[in-house]
């Protein structure tokens, strides 16, 4: 069973971009919602990766073009925060530093 002490950033806000939080286990419907969204998320960010570097060799690519891409990539890079965020804070906190792990 999960530490129910760590609530999970989930990765989608609410009004005024207010961030929700979730403690579980887990194993809930809500827990397995969040983590296909952000499985979406992470492959939308993918593909506009593709898209983008199309985009940027085309050089008859017009401004308005450039900034919808720039718009959509900061959108990509806010949800991928989000997401390293989320995780981050799950992750098991190591309180035995050796000198190896100062390295």
């Amino acid at each position: 069973m999960a530490d129910l002490d760590t609530a999970r950033l989930l990765p989608w806000t609410g009004e005024e971009d207010k961030s929700y939080y979730l403690v579980t286990d887990g194993t809930g419907s809500l827990s397995r919602l969040a983590d296909t969204i952000e499985a979406v998320q992470l492959g939308m960010a993918g593909d506009l990766l593709d898209h983008s570097a199309d985009l940027l060799a085309d050089h008859r690519a017009t401004s308005e073009q450039l900034r919808f891409l720039l718009a959509r990539m900061s959108e990509a890079l806010t949800d991928g925060r989000r997401i390293a965020v989320s995780r981050g804070a799950r992750l098991p906190m190591n309180t035995d530093m050796s000198a190896d792990d100062e390295a």
